[in-house]
């Protein structure tokens, strides 16, 4: 009877766990009708997270949520360290191939790729929305900056070069020559966690590196998706595995920081991690590129045109629910303009109330924050505010539903340097300060400890120079009359001081995926030193 109870509470024990994995598997997003795209980018409810040429993942399993409705949307198996080192390797290894390759051919494969990422904009635009929180048409416009880069890296692929200097010496020629690093790491942040690996791997692979990439824990399904498409592009041409991915925690991303073989790292995240990349990778003399945090100010001067501004107020402090590291966080007013301007600001913000909802429904234009640490910075962030002295104008609330939605908000009435104004919050929060001019504008603008976009709106041509010149912005991005958020992929994008002085993308930030030769060559016949120095023995 013992033996039949055993029995009995053991296929208890298996049904009740298979019903556990049933349900488990069928509160997967992955599996419902309406969520079919993510299939179609070759998703499944559970996806290894780490590609050499082929996929595996032997480490820790993380389930992505959605962070509209906090459910779960599929998982993804992490890669563990001695798959981190592995997958170094055969990345090196796919280098030496690949460096080979002539330049312009290396462009058409860039090409291919940003052919294969139009085939899938759709369904791919719709994930970065579903796992960052970011509404439609901000996820379709990520994919669109990958295809963009593709796009002008092709281009570059047959233009980049160096330079014919001049010699001292009579037949004598010094040339200039760009050649590729070897292996370009790149970790990305969540918020944009499939532009910002299309910027720096569009242009790494056309000046002949390879990549390997590890993206943010949070959005770990983007980065599977992602590369699930550049792979099929590099197969499909009898290619090594040039780009590589590992995904993984902490202990995966200092390996890859601290690992001779990776010759530049390229960081995007918060300040005090990239001070910690920086430092660790310069321990070891290796490159690296680091976008970190923007406290962006917008400058609104007395000849401004107000509604031109009040636009761009509005998707410069909301865009992206206040998660861009080129948001808004500060708008510096003329103090003839002030009150009458953060009250059509309020007024613009209340019509979007309305507005704030799950970020795939077409009518949304305020989705949510990305997790409940950013829900629980906002209101800490308030709080401190209040504490110091703010008002809150417009917005401090978190609305009580599914997911992590917060009210977009305004705080007036605080000083420029207060401890919470010149700390980056990662919420849809921003203070208005009053100036008196815009010298003083502009010194406030440039007090904050990161330098990365900056705007002012002016009809004023001599204050519109004065912005751009030496006693202007300090930011990598300086602008006029537009938003301090959505660059273009034409220009190099980064920024100054604290934001950490990196620049990718467009214009000659190619130049940072590659090691610089100057090469003399001497076609007299006879050995010349320069600056007329003479050393022989006859």
């Amino acid at each position: 009877m013992i033996a039949n109870l055993r029995h009995l509470t053991g296929r208890l024990a298996v049904q009740r766990g298979l019903l556990q994995q049933q349900l488990r598997s069928a509160s997967y997003l992955i599996d419902q009708p309406e969520y079919s795209f993510l299939k179609d980018l070759g998703l499944e409810r559970d996806n290894p997270g780490v590609y050499s040429g082929h996929w595996q993942g032997r480490g820790q399993s993380i389930t992505s949520y959605d962070p509209g409705t906090g459910q779960a949307i599929a998982s993804v198996r992490q890669g563990t360290v001695q798959e981190l080192h592995q997958t170094i390797g055969l990345t090196v290894e796919a280098y030496k191939q690949w460096r080979q390759v002539p330049a312009p051919v290396r462009g058409e494969i860039v090409r291919q790729i940003g052919d294969e990422l139009r085939k899938y904009k759709e369904p791919l635009g719709k994930l970065v929305s579903l796992e960052v929180g970011k509404i439609y048409s901000e996820g379709q416009g990520e994919v669109q900056e990958f295809i963009d880069i593709c796009d002008y890296a092709v281009g570059l692929s047959r233009i980049y070069s160096g330079q014919l200097i001049n010699s001292e010496r009579a037949q004598h020629t010094i040339l200039e020559a760009w050649r590729p690093l070897g292996l370009v790491g790149v970790i990305s942040a969540y918020n944009f966690p499939n532009a910002v690996f299309g910027w720096n791997a569009a242009i790494a692979l056309t000046t002949g590196n390879s990549v390997l990439w590890k993206g943010a824990p949070s959005t770990p399904l983007v980065s599977v998706a992602t590369t699930r498409i550049v792979a099929e592009v590099l197969q499909r041409n009898n290619l090594p595995a040039v780009v590589s991915l590992c995904q993984g925690g902490t202990d995966v991303g200092a390996a890859l920081v601290a690992d001779q073989r990776v010759n530049l790292v390229s960081f995007t995240g918060s300040c005090k991690t990239g001070r910690d990349v920086g430092v660790e990778v310069q321990r070891r003399f290796g490159k690296v590129i680091l976008e970190l945090g923007g406290n962006n100010a917008l400058i609104i001067d007395e000849s401004a045109n107000i509604k031109m501004a009040l636009d761009a107020a509005l998707f410069g402090c909301i865009g992206t629910t206040g998660q861009r590291c080129t948001t808004t966080r500060r708008i510096i007013v003329h103090e003839k303009l002030h009150d009458s301007f953060v009250e059509a600001l309020t007024a613009k913000y209340a019509q979007l109330l309305p507005r704030i909802g799950h970020q795939l429904e077409l009518q949304t234009l305020v989705g949510p924050v990305h997790t409940k640490q950013n829900v629980d910075s906002y209101k800490e962030t308030i709080e401190e505010a209040k504490l110091l002295g703010g008002t809150v104008a417009f917005g401090g609330r978190v609305l009580e539903r599914d997911g992590h939605y917060v009210e977009p908000t305004i705080i007036t009435g605080l000083p420029h340097d207060a401890t919470v104004v010149h700390r980056e919050t990662f919420a849809p929060i921003v203070y208005v300060l009053k100036a008196r001019n815009v010298d003083e504008a502009v010194a406030w603008n440039n007090e904050v400890e990161q330098g990365l976009s900056s705007a002012i709106f002016t009809e004023n041509i001599s204050q519109a120079f004065k912005w751009i010149g030496a006693q202007g912005s300090d930011c990598g991005i300086v602008n006029i009359n537009t938003t301090t958020n959505g660059a273009e992929i034409g220009g190099a994008f980064g920024g100054e001081k604290a934001t950490g002085g990196g620049r990718e993308s467009g214009s000659d930030a190619w130049k940072q995926y590659c090691k610089r030769a100057t090469i003399t060559v001497n076609h007299s016949g006879e050995l010349a030193c320069a600056q007329g120095v003479v050393f022989n023995v006859e």
